[in-house]
């Protein structure tokens, strides 16, 4: 299985990158792991509704670009449907068996994604109500994977 992970901003913290580096290596037993890193877009605080719809799109734009031809696209997003971890092990479960043996898990900016971006997705999937920072959603999204293939594999990790 291949999956690709776009999302948008660097990760400045070691402490992040260390995280996501071990995932990473971690994941290698189980798929292929793409990062895609989508440079972000400028946005002042006062900026208007329409200049934030602008980054959006710029963004958007850019995550478009980066997507694999014939990937299934799952969007993080508040308003997804939110899945337990055994559901979401079923999910990737599911994909591969159907023949989606690519999937693309897209984490947006701080600002959301675009409307296009959110139009092209397969899936909306929500961890939560709550607004995390992109770089510590991206551990918890490659841990939450990582005990997805876990739980498929029938070893234990998950309790």
């Amino acid at each position: 299985m291949k999956l690709t992970i776009i999302s948008v901003g660097k990760i400045k913290e070691k402490f992040f990158s260390d995280a996501i580096k071990e995932y990473t290596k971690r994941l290698s037993k189980y798929c292929k792991l793409i990062e895609e890193i989508i440079q972000d877009e400028r946005a002042d605080e006062n900026f208007s509704h329409s200049e934030i719809e602008q980054v959006k799109i710029k963004e958007g734009n850019k995550i478009l670009n980066k997507i694999p031809k014939n990937s299934y696209v799952v969007v993080l997003d508040v308003k997804g449907k939110q899945l337990s971890s055994e559901e979401l092990a079923d999910k990737i479960n599911t994909l591969g068996i159907d023949g989606n043996s690519d999937i693309t898990f897209i984490i947006g900016g701080s600002n959301g994604l675009s409307q296009d971006v959110l139009d092209i997705s397969n899936f909306k999937l929500s961890f939560s109500k709550m607004t995390f920072p992109h770089q510590l959603f991206k551990i918890i999204l490659l841990e939450q994977i990582y005990r997805a293939f876990k739980i498929n594999a029938g070893e234990t990790y998950h309790k």
